[in-house]
């Protein structure tokens, strides 16, 4: 009698599993021994951390009054609200060329989505560098990296959301001899407008923190009179400046966050 040979689960498991997995522990290991990480280091220097806390205590108020704070921090939302804006607007045309359902051409829309996939891989630190040895510093610069970096994400989501349309009133259209225009008017915008506004309110959330960071890298905003107050140690300034810009943040998110629910239960009573 034959006796069956069964692999036995376990090492089955080891045969297929036993590369990757060694390769990710040696990375792993690598990569801890690269990052130098100790953790002796960073007990020693919880005490620091504590004494940098009670440097920031309390609070120095007069900073908004004596200085241009306020302006910053509506710079900063200006920086989110306009590249929001703007980025919101060229995604939707990105969008159109990039779905398969409205663009004019095959290559047209693979090269769309070859732009857009390539947009969404630089990090806004390269194009605020580029564009602050092009423009110099200041707000303008980071407006446009936040512009950049919505059509890059928005034109992915536009298109998307326009590929899972009905498709039935654009072919009613087609078929009454409507153009392209009229077909977006009529048959596309009815249908996206509700997903558009929701991923525009989305990224707006996402904005409001890239302008922070990019005010500390020479974007303009509150991000500069934050890294110019820990640069000259001044942590009471510095933990002001921090409190009033989150909490106008907390607000414009929670602004965002219910006109987005109300344009959700729009599209989901349509």
């Amino acid at each position: 009698m034959k006796h069956l040979n069964v692999t036995s689960p376990y090492r089955r498991w080891y045969r297929h599993s036993a590369l990757p997995v060694g390769i990710f522990l040696i990375l792993l290991l690598w990569s801890l021994i690269d990052l130098k990480i100790s953790p002796r280091l960073f007990l020693e220097g919880i005490p620091h951390f504590f004494n940098l806390v009670g440097e920031m205590f309390p609070p120095n108020w007069e900073v908004f009054w004596k200085g241009k704070i306020l302006w910053s921090i509506l710079e900063t939302l200006s920086m989110a609200f306009v590249g929001t804006f703007l980025g919101a607007i060229v995604a939707f045309f990105f969008g159109i060329f990039g779905a398969s359902d409205l663009s004019p051409s095959p290559l047209l829309r693979e090269v769309t989505k070859r732009l857009l996939a390539a947009e969404r891989a630089i990090p806004p630190l390269i194009y605020i560098l580029l564009l602050v040895v092009v423009i110099g510093l200041g707000p303008f610069a980071g407006m446009i990296v936040i512009a950049l970096g919505t059509i890059g994400m928005l034109g992915k989501l536009f298109a998307e959301a326009i590929e899972t349309i009905d498709p039935k009133p654009l072919e009613s259209l087609e078929s009454a001899g409507a153009n392209k225009l009229q077909i977006i008017r009529y048959a596309v915008l009815p249908q996206v407008i509700p997903s558009l506004i929701a991923n525009t309110l989305y990224r707006f959330d996402i904005n409001l923190r890239v302008a922070l960071f990019l005010g500390v890298v020479g974007g303009g905003g509150v991000g500069v009179d934050l890294q110019m107050a820990m640069s000259l140690f001044r942590y009471a300034d510095a933990l002001a400046i921090t409190v009033v810009t989150l909490i106008v943040i907390w607000v414009a998110e929670r602004i965002s966050d219910y006109l987005r629910r109300k344009v959700i239960g729009q599209e989901i009573l349509q």
